[in-house]
């Protein structure tokens, strides 16, 4: 199992919010070098310290483990499908045309 995609993934979330390690670390009490190392995939934090990292970002654990779960994609899909919601429906049939597209020249069977 491929557990810096969970550190990635906290770093994702923390750029999006604009906190630097220094700020994410003094919200959950931990050091700036513990989330360091956690994002660069060196360490894999305690279920405790995760929880209060993905609460301090306001996030829930699936956007963080939808590269390690099994069910990632599902996942993935759920926020994929959110964000489409939010835009026209002009720009969402070019992008079920672009999927099609990719679709059409992949590996898979066609059905």
């Amino acid at each position: 199992m491929n557990l810096d995609t969970i550190g990635k993934g906290i770093k994702k979330y923390r750029l999006a919010k604009k906190l630097r390690q220094e700020d994410l670390a003094e919200k959950v009490g931990l050091s700036a070098n513990y989330i360091g190392m956690v994002e660069r995939g060196e360490k894999t934090p305690s279920l405790e310290s995760f929880i209060s990292i993905i609460n301090a970002l306001e996030i829930s654990a699936d956007m963080v483990l939808a590269d390690v779960l099994n069910t990632g994609y599902t996942v993935k899909s759920s926020l994929l499908n959110e964000r489409m919601s939010k835009i026209s429906k002009e720009d969402r049939e070019r992008v079920y045309d672009v999927i099609e597209t990719l679709l059409k020249h992949s590996k898979i069977t066609k059905v």
